[in-house]
């Protein structure tokens, strides 16, 4: 069944009381998509992305153009995102050979690490492919503390508090300052600039 072409993910659900099911589901590489009552009880509901597990990522050091159509989904100007892609580290992500994500991250000051970029192609949303690129760059950079400003898209926002992000600090009128025209996302035209940030513990 697993197998399976037509079968790209996994539920499982938890008693929300039991901590030791949460940690092995965890363990198993399911992420918590959702908190439901089942009749009465409360209980958790995770997902395991199959098609993220068959997710490869590397760096791509030259041609990088050759990943814009990507990278302007994650940023609509093609002039903010050439300030930071020759200095910034990018990595694509291949599901059976087909680039579908991508991700940038820059080295600022103090060893902070600031995710510019972050875009996951429209068929493979939702399958955790986005959560996959964001690990890589974590795994990547051990104790760092990682940054990354996002606008005021409430479903952007609970991605990455969900992945561990919290919000550090807002720059005001980012994007209408920055952009030439206005920068809308789930119908509200985007202002602020919102940055989450992570501080990751060092083993």
């Amino acid at each position: 069944l697993c197998s399976s072409p037509h079968l790209d993910s996994l539920l499982i659900t938890t008693d929300a009381a039991n901590a030791a099911s949460r940690r092995v589901a965890g363990k198993c590489g399911f992420v918590h998509i959702a908190d439901i009552d089942n009749d009465g009880i409360p209980t958790k509901v995770f997902r395991r992305s199959l098609v993220a597990s068959r997710l490869k990522i590397m760096p791509v050091r030259e041609e990088k153009m050759e990943y814009m159509d990507l990278l302007l989904i994650g940023d609509e100007s093609v002039e903010m995102i050439m300030k930071y892609l020759d200095r910034g580290n990018l990595y694509a992500g291949s599901v059976d050979g087909k680039v579908v994500a991508v991700i940038v991250s820059t080295e600022e000051p103090d060893g902070i690490v600031e995710i510019k970029n972050l875009a996951v192609a429209p068929d493979f949303r939702r399958k955790s492919i986005g959560r996959m690129m964001l690990r890589h760059i974590e795994e990547i950079c051990p104790g760092r503390k990682i940054i990354v400003g996002t606008g005021e898209t409430p479903s952007t926002l609970r991605f990455y508090e969900s992945c561990g992000y919290r919000r550090s600090y807002v720059v005001p009128d980012f994007f209408t300052d920055n952009y030439p025209y206005p920068i809308t996302e789930e119908g509200m035209v985007l202002g602020d600039m919102i940055y989450l940030s992570k501080n990751q513990a060092v083993d």
